[in-house]
């Protein structure tokens, strides 16, 4: 083991001591600073934790929020220096943390935030042109065959729990007085300029979304949204995708981009 893995491997083992080859200038004490270094470290990746789930954190509050992340940390070190990755694996550790069970939707909720962050990350897009898309969606010959390419930030998620009324409740007051999170919901995110937005949709939407993202032509996509969702209402469903300039591209099915 090389010294660079030791002292990876001792930041992550409260029981390790400061790894032989690590040296201080005169006077000061390896081990001592060492210990330091390490809790600055586990410091920081609990507050980039936080920062990525700040619904969770506000749910359980910060003593138990703080205890998860401690665990999390020490069992998951970073694999990836660009930190906003970290926690790609946070809701499922959720999952299985005893804990947090009286919360049964609490990984739903951090599922959900972390597709905010990737939405945030996400790559820049322009809208497509309202005129341009207006006379896409004005032909009726055409309509059915139409595959629209959607903003990089656009995911949806299915959840047996309101998650996204939890994750809206949060941004304004955090009064959850009258949610029930005990009922289903499905979610759209995307981003707006530099806002992430988490919307609560149908699940016929958001079967709708996940195959406009396959590029499915725009006819299929509807049907199949019907089938799952009797109630999907088409023309609210594009409405929102529009207001929130979330289409970025409309091509006729025989049409190939190079």
């Amino acid at each position: 083991m090389t010294l660079q893995q030791a002292f990876s491997a001792a930041l992550f083992d409260p029981q390790s001591s400061c790894p032989h080859g690590v040296i201080c200038p005169v006077g000061s004490d390896a081990s001592s600073r060492f210990s330091v270094y390490r809790n600055n470290v586990l410091s920081g990746l609990i507050n980039a934790l936080g920062a990525s789930f700040p619904v969770v954190a506000r749910l359980v509050g910060d003593a138990l929020f703080h205890g998860m992340a401690h665990v999390f940390v020490h069992k998951n070190p970073p694999d990836n220096p660009v930190m906003s990755t970290y926690g790609h694996c946070f809701a499922e550790f959720i999952q299985d943390f005893a804990p947090a069970n009286s919360l049964p939707y609490l990984a739903d909720v951090a599922r959900l935030e972390w597709l905010c962050v990737q939405a945030y990350h996400a790559a820049d897009a322009l809208p497509l042109n309202p005129q341009a898309l207006a006379r896409a969606l004005a032909n009726p010959a055409t309509l059915e065959q139409l595959r629209m390419t959607l903003h990089p930030s656009v995911a949806t998620l299915h959840s047996p729990y309101a998650v996204a009324s939890l994750w809206i409740a949060h941004q304004n007051s955090g009064h959850l007085q009258g949610l029930d999170p005990s009922q289903p919901q499905s979610a759209l995110v995307l981003r707006q300029g530099l806002n992430v937005e988490v919307f609560a949709v149908s699940s016929g939407s958001v079967a709708f979304i996940r195959l406009l993202k396959t590029h499915c032509p725009l006819g299929q996509a509807a049907d199949n949204a019907l089938h799952a969702d009797p109630g999907f209402d088409l023309s609210q469903c594009l409405a929102l995708l529009i207001s929130m300039g979330a289409i970025t591209e409309v091509q006729h099915a025989h049409e190939v981009t190079l």
